[in-house]
């Protein structure tokens, strides 16, 4: 909650910028949808934390329908670092630390080494747990253990009504900003494409990148 109070507010001024909606093709051709629908099925948007804490961190969130995976995961990205002694025809990335929520829970730190023997070549490396492979104990669905709390009556992992007012209320301007003439505009991409391209763009001008899915993290076969 205390998070939640601290976003930055948005607006109708602020949404053309700040945030990024898509539309996969298909969609306006399904049944019961109109032919000229402006529902976004892909969206991404900046957040900042006016704290002390988090002060001028950006916070990068995406989601949609009709990607090529699913999978939910959260992406810390460290600077890089101001002073390289290796030479580098490319700029060094900061490292960056993965976790994976689903499918495929687990950890990944992915940080730079040099290659043994290889001059002062650099490469990225990772540090990989998968909890499934692991921990060799079924791993129960989170719903299974929420509606074990729900019938024990232990509601700590439930949100409480406060912060799910609060969080709409991060996300009501939003959706009131796509309806006026400042809304940005309703890019489109293929089914089973990762996002539209110009959600790409949308990052690139702002100095970032976003990260891909790491097949390292994805379950074997079987």
């Amino acid at each position: 909650v205390k998070v939640l109070r601290a976003l930055r507010p948005f607006d109708a001024s602020t949404c053309s910028h700040t945030t990024f909606r898509g539309q996969y093709d298909g969609y306006r051709a399904a049944e019961g949808v109109d032919p000229n629908s402006q529902t976004a099925t892909f969206a991404a948007i900046r957040l900042m934390i006016d704290n002390w804490r988090w002060n001028g961190v950006p916070f990068y969130l995406r989601s949609g329908k009709a990607l090529s995976c699913r999978t939910t995961q959260i992406v810390v990205q460290f600077q890089a670092p101001p002073a390289v002694l290796f030479e580098r025809k490319r700029p060094l990335q900061g490292n960056r630390l993965v976790i994976q929520i689903q499918p495929a829970e687990g950890i990944q730190l992915q940080f730079h080494t040099k290659v043994p023997d290889a001059g002062m070549d650099l490469c990225f490396t990772d540090l990989n747990v998968v909890f499934r492979r692991e921990f060799s104990n079924d791993i129960p669905d989170a719903y299974q253990r929420l509606l074990l709390d729900a019938a024990m009556g232990d509601a700590s992992l439930f949100a409480r009504a406060d912060e799910v007012e609060l969080a709409w209320s991060v996300i009501d301007p939003i959706i009131q900003g796509w309806s006026t003439d400042n809304a940005p505009p309703l890019a489109s991409y293929e089914t089973g494409d990762w996002g539209p391209e110009a959600s790409t763009e949308w990052m690139r001008d702002q100095g970032r990148e976003w990260f891909d899915v790491c097949p390292v993290l994805t379950l074997p076969h079987g």
